[in-house]
């Protein structure tokens, strides 16, 4: 797992970016967040998003809705059609154009409420996903000018879905993060997501972001709303449930894999966040049931 604080570029002659990602091997696992809302259509395609706190299965059309700042990620499992390649068609906007676009257009207004439940994430209904499935398709090829007359046209449909879903848990997102402490934070949180596996102290951190371990710790809860150290569990934790998922690796080596040296302590750690152990997590899912619970 190598995730990241992504860095989003406008498609060319466009106010908003769209990416037509064709993976003939597979969608990878790349925690990772971005502070722009992010509408992604997942084609031919079937495995388990992971989204803040939430772990699920996704399907052929799957449709979700995320906010800004809220981590995630989608892994693969298998095709539906094997001589065709995974695909994901992603959009990608800032806040101030969709702000602007509310704030112009009164026939928008209802989209405010779509995006202010966004920062939960949400998971539109598959009749919603398969009507709008063609419109998203279509953006391929199609100018930018024609693009944005069919993306308004999804917006107003996914607005009208009164079967969509929320999936992560409250409070889930980053926060706002101001231009003076960027820096800071995405150079600790790249430093956690790519070394969570190995021992972490507060010392280290507090050096990385040039700032006593008191600043460290108040300008990390100010920004993901959690201790650097529940952020790390719920690195680890998150890990450990996509090895348990997609693995059939033994539970002390998966302990082992997301940082956990002590295997009582992980199994310990992790009961508390999904008031199961690791080995009922790894049969409810087996069985089918897709256990969904906060981290």
């Amino acid at each position: 797992m190598r995730p990241f604080l992504e860095k989003i570029r406008q498609s060319d002659g466009a106010s908003w970016a769209f990416l037509d990602r064709v993976l003939p091997d597979g969608i990878p696992f790349e925690w990772h967040h971005h502070p722009e809302y992010e509408l992604t259509l997942t084609l031919n395609s079937r495995g388990h998003r992971y989204v803040g706190d939430h772990i699920g299965a996704y399907d052929d059309g799957d449709l979700v809705l995320l906010g800004p700042g809220l981590a995630h990620s989608w892994a693969s499992s298998d095709k539906i059609n094997d001589a065709g390649p995974h695909r994901a068609l992603v959009i990608q906007f800032t806040e101030t154009w969709a702000g602007s676009l509310t704030a112009l257009f009164t026939e928008m207004a209802s989209l405010r409420h779509l995006l202010s439940e966004a920062d939960r994430a949400v998971c539109f209904s598959p009749e919603i996903a398969a009507a709008v499935r063609p419109d998203l398709e279509a953006l391929v090829d199609l100018p930018a000018d024609e693009r944005l007359v069919r993306l308004l046209s999804v917006f107003a449909r996914l607005t009208r879905d009164e079967h969509r879903s929320l999936l992560a848990s409250p409070g889930r997102a980053l926060a706002t993060t101001s231009e003076a402490d960027r820096p800071r934070i995405d150079k600790v949180l790249e430093h956690l997501h790519a070394n969570h596996r190995e021992p972490i102290a507060i010392a280290e951190l507090a050096e990385i972001a040039c700032l006593s371990e008191s600043a460290l710790h108040r300008m990390f809860r100010r920004q993901t709303r959690l201790t650097p150290l529940e952020y790390l569990t719920q690195l680890r934790i998150g890990h450990a449930c996509s090895l348990l998922i997609d693995t059939d690796r033994p539970i002390h080596v998966i302990a082992d894999e997301v940082g956990y040296r002590n295997l009582a302590l992980f199994n310990r750690i992790f009961k508390a966040r999904r008031e199961m152990t690791p080995r009922e997590f790894r049969s409810a899912y087996r069985r089918g049931q897709h256990p969904h619970l906060a981290a």
